[in-house]
């Protein structure tokens, strides 16, 4: 990645603002996950609701384990690109490597390694509401370097146990038990990606990754040093850096946690800026329920008052035609879950 490519240029409206700040006093709240119960509970609700991320710290995961993975990731990412490709991944695996994602229907500045929490897992065959079909989804992994699937799949279990903890933390936030969503997650196909983002000769013109809201129920990453990670503020619209802090990850709220929480939680756009002088690693682990769950407003949460706000939808049906622009650039928008909302 030398040249910008033209397929790499953002439209003129979504360029980045390299001088964009920090927080400041209206930080991402950062909270730890051994405060006393009540209170840790409170914290994530209103995080939920103002920011729809937050951070957390003593969290439980061994601290070696991102740094580790975080080392291999960079190792792999260093071979000779014919060696990346030996596991590049495809629209009937989508599991490896891959150096050609779109968002918004641009070229992201980065290049990826994906791998199942389970392998192997099964999706929906395609997004057609009568196709009953599934496909079977199967890690691949390189042979250099070698401790790279030890260490990633011991990372994968940790987060994995992490995204349910936090999961139960939310589900109690909305006043609901705390299992109420955890039996949906069983053989989910729930996946971790290593993000590799080059440093980018014009950063003023590319994404990292363009604007976008992630489709599953959470996300939990973490990322280097360097940052880059911007958030949409959702009370004025300003794109926030997420500052990084050590030891911690980051959480987000996705979109069927949106709809299940029938709009009290929302999920938010975010985005990342690249930089011209260092590169950037983050990994997160996207906690998807499985492909059959039907997702609407959950009862508990609609009544006279709130009816439900949503249609519901069949998430692996969802996921098919999500994943359509992830190769090329595709004709029109792509499915959001605006697109099931009832109207008023």
């Amino acid at each position: 990645m030398g040249v910008v490519d033209p397929s790499f240029i953002q439209p003129s409206e979504h360029r980045p603002n390299l001088n964009s700040t920090e927080a400041g006093d209206d930080e991402i709240p950062v909270i730890s996950l051994v405060a006393d119960s009540n209170q840790l509970i409170s914290q994530i609700r209103d995080a939920c609701k103002k920011w729809g991320f937050f951070q957390v710290i003593n969290h439980g995961v061994p601290l070696v384990l991102p740094q580790e993975v975080t080392k291999v990731a960079k190792q792999f990412y260093d071979l000779p690109l014919e060696d990346k490709k030996k596991v590049k991944r495809d629209e009937v695996n989508a599991m490896g490597y891959h150096d050609e994602e779109h968002t918004k229907n641009v070229r992201d500045w980065k290049e990826v390694f994906d791998y199942l929490v389970t392998s192997p897992a099964f999706v929906a065959a395609s997004s057609q509401p009568h196709d009953k079909e599934f496909r079977i989804l199967t890690n691949q992994w390189p042979q250099k370097p070698p401790q790279f699937r030890k260490i990633c799949e011991a990372y994968a279990e940790e987060v994995e146990k992490l995204a349910y903890r936090l999961l139960e933390m939310v589900c109690l936030s909305l006043g609901l038990r705390d299992d109420r969503l955890s039996g949906y997650f069983k053989e989910g196909p729930s996946f971790v990606r290593l993000n590799h983002y080059p440093s980018c000769p014009t950063p003023q013109l590319a994404l990292g990754v363009g604007r976008h809201k992630d489709a599953g129920a959470l996300t939990v990453l973490v990322q280097d040093s360097v940052g880059g990670l911007e958030v949409k503020r959702k009370s004025d619209g300003e794109w926030i850096r997420v500052k990084p802090v050590a030891n911690s990850f980051i959480v987000n709220i996705g979109d069927a946690l949106q709809v299940w929480s029938n709009d009290i939680y929302q999920s938010v756009e975010h985005r990342v800026v690249v930089n011209s002088e260092r590169e950037r690693f983050s990994i997160p682990l996207f906690f998807f329920p499985a492909s059959h769950v039907e997702v609407k407003p959950l009862e508990e949460l609609v009544d006279e008052q709130n009816p439900a706000k949503f249609k519901e939808y069949i998430f692996g049906k969802f996921m098919a035609h999500r994943n359509r622009s992830d190769y090329k650039k595709q004709p029109g928008e792509n499915i959001q879950i605006e697109h099931f909302r009832l109207s008023k």
